[in-house]
């Protein structure tokens, strides 16, 4: 598998640059920090919250005028299809974030194609039209996981936002290319990746523009970065968020001093932040920003 070349930043410079917005769908309990707590067995006695959550982030991003692509969970799709429709009906795109929330470094093959095709035919069932997009779940493409850039392929999807160009305990690709590209497959095919963000500080990769690392910065650390991006670089930034980063008031589970700090860092004042991140940046859905970059062909 080969990575072809980054665009050339210089072709950019000269023009605003609108950055991808995106949003992982997923309840609270999802994510990765209980996953040794709480079983999926258990997700369907916890309360749903995730409609709540949603809604308000849709009003606020009408008040912006402002898309995003939406990776939603299949298991929500299956649970909460009018849901989905209506994000898909306010402007939204809506992409793929797998079904069960599973890593892929802990499925092979066969298991995570399944996976993807029962998410993917719950979310079309949902809005009744193609899906495009994929992200894994905890950013886990990683290098001993690249093949699964192939079962995407396979499964008809047009790109991929899973690469983290970083070190991390349970994600990262050190030294993989940092702004959108497209990855030649084995198979002959090719699918276009949108990576995280991240910024070169001394020659290491600092990431800024989701999550944790969102809602742990000072804003104006993040609105520096994320304009060095932009202005000296060229190129459009990716920012990550989830819902449930903007419900402070969802259940506190006993968790471990290093995952309750990811997972509950700052949720009071997600909302807030994005908000300033809204009115500094400019923002697209990631299909819309790799289409116009020329990194992936517009659906026809």
């Amino acid at each position: 598998m080969l990575l072809l070349s980054e665009p050339d930043a210089s072709l950019s410079r000269s023009r605003a640059v609108r950055n991808a917005l995106t949003f992982d769908l997923e309840e609270y309990f999802h994510a990765e920090a209980f996953a040794g707590l709480v079983s999926s067995d258990d997700w369907t006695r916890l309360g749903s919250r995730i409609r709540g959550s949603t809604l308000r982030l849709l009003e606020s991003l009408e008040r912006w005028k402002t898309s995003a692509t939406f990776f939603v969970l299949g298991w929500l799709a299956d649970r909460h299809p009018a849901l989905v429709r209506e994000i898909h009906a306010r402007g939204h795109e809506i992409a793929c974030h797998g079904y069960m929330h599973r890593l892929i470094y802990r499925m092979g093959r066969e298991a995570f194609q399944a996976d993807v095709r029962r998410a993917k035919r719950a979310i079309e069932d949902a809005i009744g039209t193609r899906v495009r997009g994929y992200r894994a779940p905890t950013f886990s493409v990683v290098r001993e996981t690249l093949w699964a850039l192939d079962v995407l392929a396979e499964e008809g999807f047009a790109y991929d936002s899973s690469i983290f160009p970083i070190h991390h305990d349970r994600y990262g690709i050190p030294g993989a290319l940092r702004f959108p590209h497209r990855v030649k497959l084995a198979g002959g095919g090719q699918i276009a990746e949108f990576p995280i963000s991240t910024l070169n500080v001394a020659g290491q990769r600092l990431p800024f523009s989701g999550g944790g690392y969102f809602r742990l910065a000072p804003y104006p650390m993040v609105r520096r970065a994320l304009r060095h991006v932009n202005r000296r670089e060229g190129m459009p930034a990716l920012v990550y968020l989830h819902p449930w980063e903007m419900d402070p008031g969802q259940p506190r589970l006993a968790l471990r001093r290093l995952p309750r700090l990811r997972h509950y860092v700052n949720l009071r004042h997600t909302a807030r932040k994005l908000d300033r991140l809204l009115a500094d940046f400019t923002f697209a859905p990631a299909g819309e920003v790799l289409c116009e970059r020329g990194v992936m062909e517009a659906a026809s």
